[in-house]
Order: C-alpha cells, then structure tokens, then sequence
C-alpha cells in the first residue's frame, strides 16, 4: 500500500485507527452508560485519537533508548495503550467506575475501573500491528526508507 516506511504515515494510520476505535466509543457509549454527557464522549473519541498518534511516533523505538533491550511493536504498542488507560483511569476514575458498573453490574467481576488498562492493551496491541504493517517503524521511518 505505502511504498516506502515514514514516521508521519505511523502517526496519521496511528490516529485513524484511533479514531475508528473512538468514533465507536462515541457512539456506542450511551447505549452502555445513558448518563454519558458530550464531554465523555467527545474525550473518549479525542483520547483514542491521541494513544494513535503516540503509538505511531514511538515505532521509531525498536531498542529501550536507556537499557537496550529490543521492543518489537507487539511489546511497545500494548505498553503504551495500557499506560496511557492507565493515566486516564487516575484523571477519570469515578467516571470510568461508573461505566462499568453501568455495563456489568454492582456485583460484576469487571467493575474496577482499572480494566481500562487491559482495553488499551488490546487496542494498543491492534494500532501498533497496522501503524507497523503498514508505516513501517525503526530507523527506516524516521528516514522515510
């Protein structure tokens, strides 16, 4: 599809995968969690937009910059997914609480808001193969092949 790997390509598929993942928080929200106002849903959609964008600028990393150990997408991707749901889960808990709740139940197994963290592992996961597979990563991005 793309002939040659590039860092903006890594972030511009970053973000759009990011932002199909939001638009279907955005939409599908209010059926889960009624009480979910515009700025919820507007942050949900913004947010996946973001952890795109920044999964898409950290492929140039196949090497800790510090320790100097490989990170191969499938390690690097679900990390940053999971860290940045976990930060938002920290900003947000209350709200993201009461979504789960909302979905699963006062007695659910899944009522801690922290199962954000496992959700933007995965969604990670699927935005660092397609930034990967398709922007190319490592040094060959930040030259452009």
């Amino acid at each position: 599809m793309f002939a040659y790997p590039s860092l903006t390509t890594r972030i511009i598929i970053g973000e759009v995968v990011g932002l199909v993942f939001g638009l279907a928080g955005f939409i599908l929200l209010p059926f889960f969690y009624p009480e979910a106002g515009w700025l919820l849903r507007w942050g949900i959609l913004l947010w996946y937009m973001t952890v795109g964008a920044i999964i898409g600028v950290f492929g140039v990393y196949t090497r800790h910059p510090i320790l100097n150990f490989p990170m191969p997408w499938w390690f690097r991707a679900p990390i940053l997914g999971a860290w940045m749901n976990f930060v938002l889960t920290f900003f947000a808990y209350d709200t993201m609480g009461e979504v789960l709740v909302s979905m699963f139940g006062e007695q659910g197994v899944m009522t801690s808001p922290f199962w954000f963290t496992a959700e933007g592992a995965i969604i990670g996961l699927v935005i660092g193969y397609v930034a990967t597979r398709f922007g190319g990563e490592g040094k060959e991005a930040v030259e452009g092949g």
